[in-house]
């Protein structure tokens, strides 16, 4: 396992993107875009029209010796008139573009692909159809998807700029949002409401597969953990490796001795530490595995009590492949 892996390396950007905004990756990404071009382009009229009146105005009426101030008029119907229905009528036509862009993202099509997404500090967990989970979000191409989201902690906003889609993930509840991406690649996804300390490095990758047998093929190999490509069984440590990035270990527990939001994971296995309460523990197997499901029952010393709890996410097996992994990190 490579230390440099501790920190998240973002995809190059995808071709074909403009000056300001990303490669259009999903179905609704151009009529966002289009919108945000005709807002915008209103904007900057009315900004030139009125700036350059003002200056206009400063000049041509300034004052100058010998000219006696004029009548000022008072009343112009066709000028008020004007300049109250031409914006109302911008206005309608902003909303009905926005209102109905908006509906149509917050309606997933029947028969979207579903994966559920759990967020937590810091880091996301999406859940395949097959019950597999990852940190990475592995979609087909042409295909829509349906994100049914939750927190464990606090509130996140799960954002994916190329497929310009975003909705925040409350605790307690479920939300929703759904996309169809045209472009194969990687992409970046982003948590943007902050939720901590280390909120700027929640982030995760997107795989765009070019077809649906692709991503099943993917989702084969994913799935199994334990075994390699040739069908041989995997190193238990190498497999404790995989869980330490997939599930998101990597944001807080490093392996180069350093210290981040929880303990490093380099020579800690077999040492004894002081927890929080004063006592000293063992860091063994069974500690190792009590931490991972119930995180609160005993906090090292000098550490926040901000881990969350991976009942149900690991089972035994896995647990004891993050402890080989442990033992391996000298």
């Amino acid at each position: 396992m490579n230390d440099d892996a501790s920190t998240f390396v973002a995809p190059p950007p995808h071709p074909g993107g403009s000056f300001w905004l990303p490669v259009q990756g999903s179905t609704k990404a151009p009529e966002v875009d289009s919108l945000f071009h005709f807002i915008t382009g209103i904007s900057l009229f009315f900004f030139v029209l009125i700036v350059g009146l003002i200056v206009w105005f400063l000049i041509q009426y300034r004052r100058r010796p010998g000219i006696e101030p004029q009548p000022s008029p008072h009343h112009n119907t066709v000028l008020e008139l004007s300049w109250s229905i031409l914006p109302s009528l911008l206005l309608v036509v902003m909303f009905y573009r926005g209102f109905t862009s908006y509906m149509d993202m917050r309606t997933p099509p029947d028969g979207a692909m579903e994966i559920n997404v759990n967020a937590k500090k810091w880091s996301w967990l999406f859940t395949y159809s097959n019950g597999w989970g990852e940190p990475e979000l592995h979609v087909p191409r042409d295909v829509p998807v349906t994100l049914v989201m939750t927190s464990e902690d606090v509130i996140h906003s799960l954002f994916i700029p190329a497929f310009r889609v975003k909705m925040d993930v409350v605790p307690g509840r479920y939300t929703k949002l759904w996309f169809n991406a045209t472009e194969v690649g990687e992409f970046t996804l982003f948590c943007t409401e902050y939720c901590g300390t280390r909120h700027s490095d929640m982030l995760a990758k997107v795989v765009v597969h070019d077809s649906v047998a692709e991503y099943q093929q993917w989702l084969e190999k994913a799935s199994d953990p334990y075994t390699d490509q040739d069908g041989q069984p995997r190193p238990l440590a190498e497999v404790g490796a995989m869980f330490y990035t997939k599930r998101g270990c990597i944001q807080c527990h490093s392996t180069d001795g350093s210290a981040k939001t929880g303990p490093t994971f380099k020579g800690t296995f077999g040492t004894t530490q002081k927890m929080t309460d004063g006592t000293d523990v063992v860091i063994d197997e069974n500690y190792v595995r009590e931490s991972i499901l119930n995180p609160m029952a005993k906090v090292r010393g000098g550490f926040r009590p901000v881990m969350p709890t991976f009942q149900g996410q690991l089972k035994d097996q896995d647990i004891g492949a993050i402890i080989a992994y442990m033992k391996s990190l000298k």
